[in-house]
């Protein structure tokens, strides 16, 4: 038998986009909007935006979605592929790592291009918690309680925050709430200035009113306050620490990126926004879920040889402040480190579930462009039912070396 070799590829992120991230519920932008179109919209995006890319070179269409049912069902992958008008030789699949989902689409199929089994792929989540709330339709075995294998506790994310508020008695509410304030300050900074707007897609809703043009996300509170936040209710717990404030909120959104093996990029013509140098995944007690991103951090830098001094640019998903302040306490970065979520975060902007991984990915390619004396930069996440995922980063247009 013949003997094949293949030569490790690198891959790149070319491009990145989202919509506007909408409140959930009735009055929510995207009430009457199907979660597979907002998938749609961000496809079209991409192409629009990345004209030289054939369509028919696209292999793969990779979507996750945490509540895969109604419009978010039917390997919404391909049936958005198909939606938004790919060739039908181009396939595509679902995927599901909870918080995570865009996160793992993008590793999964980087891991093909890596191999060389894809040249270009498209990979995004969705999430219309609107429509599909977390775990609705869900049934967890009885044993995961009955034979002790998870505190009950973990079934709830606010409920893991807690936890995790126990884990670190130095994070006061206070604390949290200090660290919220800043990221609807940093959020609303980096909207004035103009960088978010090149992030997003605008997306046609229609609600009882009529038609709308969603342009801008709905959940920032800009202006918020530390007494505004110290009078909000602590749902989770008696005297507890975990507010409406110092979370992120439930919402709906959809984000798409182009990833390429570097070769392929060059000879399409594609911008290179920055270069995948590795990742990992981890699990965790899942009572303490938002610890997550610590571990799978330290896994991917001794996987990579890079130490947490050599990171000079994070995207920390904000689903909890404690989440964020437990990962930064640990590796002992100080809460307003100018080099932690520059654009603010999910706290404000918000935290559709499974789309958020690659929001994260988008504005730190976006930044790396802003920072040329940064090399590395990383996007993280904690993730339900106890997981941590890591993505390191670099920097095509870092000038160091010259």
């Amino acid at each position: 038998m013949a003997s094949t070799t293949t030569t490790q590829r690198t891959v790149v992120f070319v491009d990145g986009v989202r919509t506007p991230f909408g409140k959930a519920g009735p009055k929510g932008i995207y009430a009457e909007t199907r979660a597979d179109d907002l998938v749609v919209k961000t496809i079209r995006e991409l192409l629009r935006r990345n004209p030289q890319l054939d369509p028919a070179r696209i292999d793969e269409v990779a979507i996750a979605a945490t509540t895969q049912t109604g419009d978010q069902g039917l390997t919404i992958g391909r049936t958005s592929a198909i939606l938004a008008g790919l060739p039908e030789t181009v396939p595509g699949f679902a995927i599901d790592r909870m918080c995570a989902g865009a996160m793992t689409a993008v590793t999964t199929t980087a891991s093909g291009i890596g191999f060389g089994q894809y040249d270009v792929v498209v990979a995004g989540g969705v999430e219309h918690m609107g429509r599909h709330p977390m775990g609705q339709g869900a049934d967890p075995n009885p044993r995961f309680l009955a034979d002790k294998l998870v505190d009950p506790s973990a079934l709830v994310m606010g409920n893991t925050a807690e936890n995790l508020h126990d884990r670190f008695p130095g994070i006061t509410k206070a604390r949290t709430d200090a660290y919220a304030v800043a990221s609807q300050n940093k959020y609303d900074a980096a909207k004035k200035a103009g960088y978010l707007a090149d992030t997003l897609v605008p997306v046609a809703t229609r609600s009882t009113t009529g038609w709308g043009l969603a342009t801008e996300d709905e959940p920032p509170r800009p202006g918020t306050t530390l007494e505004d936040l110290a009078m909000l209710k602590t749902p989770f717990r008696p005297a507890g620490r975990i507010t409406a404030g110092n979370a992120a909120g439930l919402n709906d959104g959809a984000t798409a990126c182009i990833l390429a093996g570097e070769d392929t990029a060059r000879e399409l013509g594609l911008q290179i926004g920055m270069r995948m140098v590795g990742f990992a995944f981890q699990g965790v007690d899942p009572a303490v879920m938002g610890i997550g991103p610590v571990p799978a951090t330290e896994k991917v830098l001794a996987r990579t040889g890079l130490t947490i001094d050599d990171i000079g640019l994070f995207e920390i998903n904000e689903a909890f402040a404690v989440q964020v302040l437990a990962f930064l306490e640990h590796f002992g970065i100080d809460d307003a480190d100018p080099r932690v979520n520059q654009w603010g975060g999910a706290i404000a902007c918000g935290h559709p579930l499974a789309s958020s991984g690659v929001r994260l990915m988008t504005q730190l390619s976006r930044q790396f462009a802003q920072h040329p004396e940064v090399r590395y930069g990383l996007t993280t996440m904690c993730i339900g039912l106890g997981m941590g995922g890591t993505v390191i980063w670099e920097n095509p247009n870092f000038e160091g070396d010259k």
